[in-house]
């Protein structure tokens, strides 16, 4: 009876032991939890394809130590415009947003979505990070912890009513992203409405808009071919524009990570990863425009000759930006000049 006893009690004991090793394991296996936040639903491709792999890269690469909460939609609250600060003040850890969604807080970023500055997103996003660490991570960007910056493929037209020449967007409302865009697209001779992504797909189907300006990849998440039946592309070496992204994490949450932790979120940013955001973005500019194309939508394509005059229409853009640049102490002319030249680096590598 007593041997039965001491056998008990040490089974007993032996399985206590093993629930706190467990325990402790679990406890290890979770060491930090962060909450990434941004404004697109989870199908989207920029979630899908950029968001969450990177994310689970890095769980994987910190042995199940960092676990990356993701919430699309603006699921934790606030709206667009709003994320960046949420990542400075610490009400989430991570967030990804427009630059411009802020307009004339991140003016350095603005060099590219300048009109017919990018040429591939690759190539373009590789630029976008050169200038960053030399221009911005240091002012504009001091109060987080940049994890990588990049833009989306061609930005283009899509209408309700065929955009064939410069004439044809006389009076449309014309929805754009950032200001910049906004500015082009007046001076085209549109009547530019600023809203967020997520808004286009009502204000397209209740007529508050008559078209919007978005790469292809991100139309079918918004409905984008059903609501309206024309695209309009431009040919030649360079887009219409693009527009700039940065995934930025709470400066204080990345400076407590341990330094093993950091290398793994380290490893996981830079320029190969703006690089990666940008080229995989753009990578799904085709089978959306199929979606387009299987619906029957008419695809309009701007001739490389033609576009010259979009150029010489969209030239105030530049001296505008320039003049504004002027007033915030930034030589904005040297900016545009270094933009093309690394774009152009990196489009001929």
């Amino acid at each position: 009876m007593k041997s039965f006893s001491v056998r008990k009690l040490a089974l007993a004991a032996a399985v206590a032991a093993g629930g706190l090793i467990a325990a402790t394991a679990s406890s290890l296996a979770q060491e930090v939890t962060l909450r990434l936040h941004q404004f697109l639903p989870p199908q989207a491709n920029v979630p899908k394809l950029v968001l969450d792999p990177w994310a689970d890269k890095i769980e994987q690469e910190s042995g199940g130590r960092i676990k990356i909460e993701r919430y699309p939609a603006m699921q934790l609250g606030g709206t667009p415009p709003q994320l960046y600060d949420q990542a400075r003040d610490g009400v989430v850890d991570i967030v990804w947003t427009l630059p411009g969604s802020n307009p004339g807080r991140f003016p350095s970023t603005e060099v590219f979505e300048l009109p017919f500055m990018m040429t591939n997103a690759e190539a373009t996003s590789r630029a976008y990070w050169d200038l960053f660490e030399k221009h911005m991570k240091d002012t504009e960007f001091k109060d987080t912890h940049v994890l990588g910056v990049w833009v989306h493929g061609p930005g283009m037209l899509h209408s309700k009513q065929p955009i064939e020449t410069l004439g044809d967007l006389k009076g449309m409302k014309i929805r754009a992203p950032t200001r910049i865009i906004n500015q082009l697209l007046g001076q085209l001779g549109a009547t530019p409405v600023g809203m967020p992504v997520p808004q286009i797909t009502e204000a397209l189907s209740k007529g508050v808009i008559d078209g919007c300006v978005i790469p292809w990849e991100v139309t079918p998440a918004l409905k984008v071919p059903e609501l309206v039946s024309n695209h309009t592309e431009f040919g030649g070496d360079h887009a219409l524009y693009t527009t700039t992204f940065v995934l930025a994490m709470n400066k204080a949450k990345y400076d407590s990570l341990p330094d093993d932790l950091k290398k793994v979120i380290d490893d996981n940013s830079g320029q190969e990863f703006a690089a990666f955001a940008g080229r995989t973005q753009a990578g799904a500019d085709g089978p959306s425009r199929q979606i387009a194309v299987d619906r029957g939508n008419n695809i309009i394509e701007i001739s490389a000759e033609d576009t010259e005059a979009w150029k010489t229409a969209a030239q105030p853009v530049y001296d505008q930006w320039i003049a504004e640049m002027k007033g915030k102490g930034i030589d904005g002319q040297m900016l545009i000049d270094e933009a093309r030249a690394l774009i152009d680096e990196y489009t001929s590598k």
